[in-house]
């Protein structure tokens, strides 16, 4: 089994280093997620109306699973940053882990940086909201109250806590966009957003707000590693069909 897992790793790094590689010489053509579109409107509007971005980053842990949702909202970080650096209200980062906290402060400084305008960056734009998931909904929740905000991005591992944070959201009129790698998360965001990002949706944020080839490359190899498992189970099922005539 872990030799099985092994062969998909290497194929699966090979596979995107390769369409890397292609896609720095192609044009990227992605299908249209509505939510992905919200986001990308709701980022130009608050650099005009002079307004915040909420970027919630969960409570996930790199060492474990829940590190591929962190990782993704990290990645969504560091574009917003360089998009919202010049505004009047710059956009704010929460977390519910020190480690992620921390990070969230080195991702939108780079951004800053990205920008020209690494002057102006303030580390209290990076902040641990709390060290519980419902502690961390708690004070995620003052955010959006408190700071004129105008939309709320959550990206990361929630668990039914988001569903306080999107509640507030709501009291306020703040609009909401969010995934989580967690189901019940996932299930409150749904019901609770109006376009709510669905499954792999989640990591491919970065690439949709002009994230690096590498970002356009990992949803190439998602799509063929779906439609490989798709296969493989297909044909499973024709031979244990042709196996019993």
């Amino acid at each position: 089994m872990i030799i099985i897992e092994l062969v998909i790793l290497a194929v699966s790094a090979i596979l995107l280093l390769a369409i890397t590689l292609w896609k720095r010489k192609s044009p990227a053509r992605l299908r249209e997620i509505p939510a992905l579109a919200q986001l990308y409107r709701v980022l130009g509007l608050s650099v005009e109306d002079g307004t915040r971005l909420h970027i919630s980053l969960g409570s996930g842990s790199l060492l474990d699973a829940r590190g591929g949702s962190a990782l993704a909202g990290l990645a969504m970080l560091r574009h917003i940053a360089e998009r919202t650096s010049v505004s009047d209200k710059p956009s704010v980062a929460s977390a519910g882990t020190s480690v992620l906290g921390l990070l969230s402060q080195d991702t939108l400084q780079a951004g800053y940086r990205v920008a020209g305008v690494e002057e102006l960056y303030a580390p209290t734009t990076g902040r641990v909201a709390g060290l519980s998931p419902f502690g961390y909904a708690a004070g995620a929740m003052n955010i959006s109250q408190d700071e004129n905000v105008s939309a709320n991005i959550m990206v990361g591992n929630f668990g039914p806590e988001v569903a306080l944070i999107t509640d507030a959201s709501e009291r306020v009129n703040v609009s909401t966009v969010g995934a989580s790698d967690n189901l019940a998360g996932q299930a409150v965001l749904f019901a609770n957003t109006q376009d709510p990002l669905i499954g792999e949706e989640l990591f491919s944020t970065a690439a949709y707000l002009g994230g690096a080839p590498s970002h356009l490359a990992s949803l190439t190899v998602q799509d063929i590693l779906r439609w490989s498992i798709i296969l493989v189970l297909l044909g499973g099922a024709v031979f244990e069909i042709l196996r019993t005539i």
